[in-house]
């Protein structure tokens, strides 16, 4: 398995600017080859995951960020289509409801955190509390600040209660988003897709790349870091996240429950 130590945010040093939004490292030959690549990067983690589910002892998280048309949804179609839909859940995060909002705002996102055996895909999540909220300035700097250091001792309590979590921002220009919200418009299979209050978010940009930046500085640690990943190409970005998911599992030292000495007297009559 590559080096994926690159992608990983340093919060001492830490601008996207270093980060190119068009870097395709993780591509390795043709389309066919790296479609056969990503098959195989799939069928790996679902051979894992399965292992992960039967064993019902840890717990993964794998939180997706990004602008608008940076990939979620298509991270989750490619990444996972070989998975076995048995343990593993996809959480949404959008815009609270009434009930939600009279509560604190960790409050929906902690009902959604995985259970034993569990693997949980949030598209979107927790950090949209300091990323839409600062940027439209729902919230001041000092509630910002105060959420980071909540967020991170959210997360510490995950991990120190079993959960592994692994945290990816979708990294694309400016230039590759309007191609997408295009093509959005001229497909009429993709047009459902296409929100015009998207194109008002768009006007914010710089304001949500320097949300994004304070963000991830403050709050890639030890226990949760984050991972920016190049994504204006999407087999890069596929192949990234894959590698980042499976290299996770891998860690995890995963073994099937082992057989009770019950089980082995027991014959299966005719």
């Amino acid at each position: 398995m590559a080096n994926l130590d690159k992608y990983r945010v340093n919060p001492k040093k830490f601008s996207l600017k270093d980060f190119d939004t068009k870097d395709k490292t993780e591509r390795s030959g043709s389309k066919e080859e790296n479609e056969a690549e990503l098959y195989q990067l799939a069928s790996e983690i679902n051979a894992y995951q399965d292992i992960l589910h039967a064993e019902g002892k840890h717990k993964v998280l794998l939180i997706l960020q990004g602008m608008d048309t940076s990939g979620k949804d298509g991270t989750v179609r490619h990444v996972f289509r070989e998975t076995d839909p048995l343990g593993i859940r996809v959480a949404s995060f959008k815009a609270p409801s009434s009930e939600e909002l009279a509560h604190d705002y960790l409050w929906r996102v902690h009902q959604q955190v995985p259970g034993a055996g569990e693997l949980v895909i949030f598209n979107r999540s927790h950090y949209e509390d300091v990323l839409i909220v600062k940027v439209h300035q729902w919230i001041d700097e000092a509630e910002c600040e105060r959420r980071y250091k909540q967020i991170n001792d959210f997360e510490r309590l995950l991990t120190e209660t079993g959960t592994t979590i692994i945290k990816c921002y979708l990294h694309i220009s400016k230039q590759e988003q309007k191609k997408r919200l295009q093509e959005r418009l001229d497909n009429p299979t993709k047009t459902w897709k296409f929100n015009p209050g998207d194109l008002k978010e768009r006007e914010l940009w710089p304001d949500y790349i320097d949300a994004y930046e304070q963000a991830l500085r403050a709050t890639s640690t030890e226990h949760a870091p984050w991972y920016v990943v190049p994504a204006d190409s999407k087999t890069n970005r596929n192949l990234l996240i894959s590698k980042l998911l499976l290299n996770t599992l891998k860690k995890l030292d995963l073994n099937y429950p082992p057989v009770p000495d019950a089980f082995k007297s027991i014959v299966i009559n005719d």
